[in-house]
C-alpha cells in the first residue's frame, strides 16, 4: 500500500533541493549583471541605456528558443538537457569576464539566453509528471524560493566580488562573471548522472510507487481532453496566448526590481559591499511570501486571489516607494513589493495544468513562460530610459506598478477562460 503524503515527500526531498540549487545558479547568473554595471559600465564607456539594452537581449535568446528547448526536453529526457543547458550558460557566463566591447557584451548576453532557454518551463513540466495537480502550486513555490535564496546570495557575493578589483590583474565586474559561471558547468556535469527523467525511470521509488504515480496522474491527465496534449494547438490554445500576455507584468516588475534596486541603494550614497548586503533583505521577504502564499491557495477552493491580491499590493508598495521622500520608507516599501510581485506566481503556474498535459504541457508552458519573460526585456530597456528621462532613480517604480496592476486585472480575464473550458469538457464528458 502507498501512503500519498509518504510519497510525495520522498518524491520532494530527491528533487526539490537538487532543482532549487540549479535554479539558484541560474538565477544568480542571470543577475549578475545588476552588480557587475556598476563597474563595467565606466569600463566599456556604455550609457545606462545602452548596458540596459545589453543586458536585456538576454531575453531575446530566451524567447526565440523557449518553446524549442522545452520541447527536446520532452523527447531527450531533463537529465541530458538540463546538463546540455547548465554547461553551455555557465560557459557563456564565464565568457562574459573577457568582454572588450559592446558590440561582445550584446553577443554574449544574447547567447546566454539561448542557452538558458528551456530551464524554468521545463522544470515546470517536470512538475506535471512528478506532482498531482494538487501538490503542484506548493512545490513550484518552493523552487521559486531558490530565486529569491540566489539573490540574497548573489548580492552580497555581486559587492563582494566588485570589491576585489585589482586582484590577480582582474577587474571586479571580471571576476563576477568568471566565479558565478563555474558553479554551472560543475551542476551540469552531476545533472547529467543525478537526475531521473521520469518516475518510471526512477532508481529511489519502488514498483508500488511508480504505478500509484502514474495511475493519478493518468487519471487527472484523462479529464483534460485530448487537445491539452498536442504541443501545437496548445500554442494556439486562447488560455495559452492570454496567460503569456497576461505573466508579461509579473517578470517585468521583478526583473525591473531586482535589475534597478543596486542603483536605488547606490543613488542613497551606499558602497558596493553594503549594498550588497542591504540587497538581501527584500528576498528575505520573498521566500517568506513564496512560502506562506502557495500553501495558503492549496487549502482554498478559488486561488485567483491569491494571484491577484499579492500583486495588487505589490503595485501599491512600488507607488509608496515613489511618493515617499524618506530612502529608510522607500527601501522598506521596495523589500513589500518584491514580496508581492513573486508571492502569487506559483499559483499562477498550478494554472495550466488544469487544461495542458504531455507535449502540449511542455510547449504551452515554455510558450507563456518565453512571452512573459519579454517583460524583463521590457523592463531592462525602460527603466534606464525612465531615470536618463526622468534623473530619479525611483520615478521607474510608477511603471512597475502599472505593468503589475495590469497583470493583476488580466488574471481574472484567464480564470474566466479557463472556468468556460473545464465547464466544456465536463459536459461532454456527461455526453459521451
Amino acid at each position: 500500500m502507498v501512503v500519498e503524503k509518504q510519497l510525495i515527500s520522498k518524491i520532494s526531498w530527491r528533487l526539490m533541493p537538487f532543482l532549487g540549487i540549479l535554479y539558484l545558479i541560474a538565477y544568480i547568473d542571470r543577475q549578475n549583471v545588476s552588480f557587475a554595471k556598476l563597474q563595467m559600465v565606466d569600463a566599456l564607456g556604455m550609457s545606462e541605456y545602452a548596458y540596459g539594452l545589453g543586458a536585456s537581449l538576454f531575453f531575446i535568446g530566451y524567447f526565440i528558443f523557449e518553446v524549442p528547448s522545452n520541447l527536446f526536453l520532452e523527447r531527450f529526457g531533463a537529465s541530458k538537457w538540463f546538463a546540455r543547458i547548465l554547461v553551455s550558460w555557465g560557459i557563456v557566463t564565464i565568457a562574459l569576464a573577457f568582454t572588450q566591447s559592446a558590440g561582445m557584451f550584446y553577443v554574449l548576453r544574447f547567447l546566454l539566453g539561448v542557452c538558458e532557454a528551456g530551464f524554468f518551463p521545463g522544470v515546470l513540466y517536470l512538475m506535471t509528471l512528478w506532482y498531482p495537480a494538487r501538490y503542484r502550486g506548493a512545490m513550484v513555490g518552493l523552487f521559486m524560493i531558490f530565486s529569491a535564496v540566489a539573490n540574497a546570495i548573489g548580492a552580497p557575493l555581486g559587492g563582494s566580488l566588485l570589491a576585489m578589483d585589482g586582484l590577480l590583474g582582474l577587474k571586479g565586474w571580471e571576476w563576477v562573471f568568471l566565479v558565478t559561471g563555474v558553479p554551472a558547468v560543475i551542476a551540469g556535469i552531476v545533472t547529467w548522472f543525478y537526475l531521473d527523467d521520469r518516475p518510471e525511470k526512477a532508481t529511489f521509488l519502488t514498483a508500488a510507487e511508480k504505478d500509484w504515480l502514474k495511475k493519478r496522474i493518468d487519471d487527472e491527465n484523462s479529464n483534460l481532453g485530448t487537445e491539452g496534449g498536442h504541443a501545437f494547438k496548445a500554442l494556439l490554445d486562447p488560455r495559452v496566448l492570454l496567460m503569456s500576455v497576461c505573466f508579461i507584468g509579473f517578470p517585468l516588475s521583478a526583473y525591473g526590481l531586482s535589475y534597478w534596486l543596486p542603483t536605488v541603494l547606490k543613488s542613497f550614497g551606499i558602497g558596493n559591499v553594503a549594498n550588497g548586503f542591504l540587497n538581501i533583505i527584500p528576498w528575505v521577504v520573498v521566500s517568506v511570501a513564496l512560502y506562506v502564499v502557495p500553501h495558503m491557495a492549496a487549502r482554498a477552493r478559488w486561488q485567483t486571489p491569491y494571484i491577484v491580491i499579492p500583486a495588487f499590493f505589490g503595485a501599491i508598495c512600488l507607488i509608496f516607494s515613489a511618493v515617499l521622500s524618506n530612502q529608510a520608507l522607500q527601501f522598506a516599501f521596495l523589500c513589500l513589493a518584491a514580496g508581492g510581485i513573486f508571492a502569487g506566481q506559483p499559483v499562477f503556474w498550478s494554472m495550466p495544468s488544469r487544461f495542458l498535459r504531455g507535449a502540449g504541457a511542455a510547449a504551452g508552458l515554455a510558450a507563456i513562460n518565453s512571452v512573459g519573460n519579454l517583460g524583463g526585456f521590457i523592463a531592462q530597456n525602460v527603466v534606464p530610459w525612465i531615470k536618463d528621462t526622468t534623473g530619479s532613480t525611483i520615478a521607474p517604480m510608477f511603471f512597475l506598478a502599472a505593468c503589475l496592476t495590469v497583470a493583476g486585472c488580466l488574471v481574472f480575464l484567464v480564470e474566466r477562460l479557463i472556468s468556460r473550458g473545464e465547464e466544456r469538457s465536463q459536459e461532454n464528458g456527461r455526453i459521451s
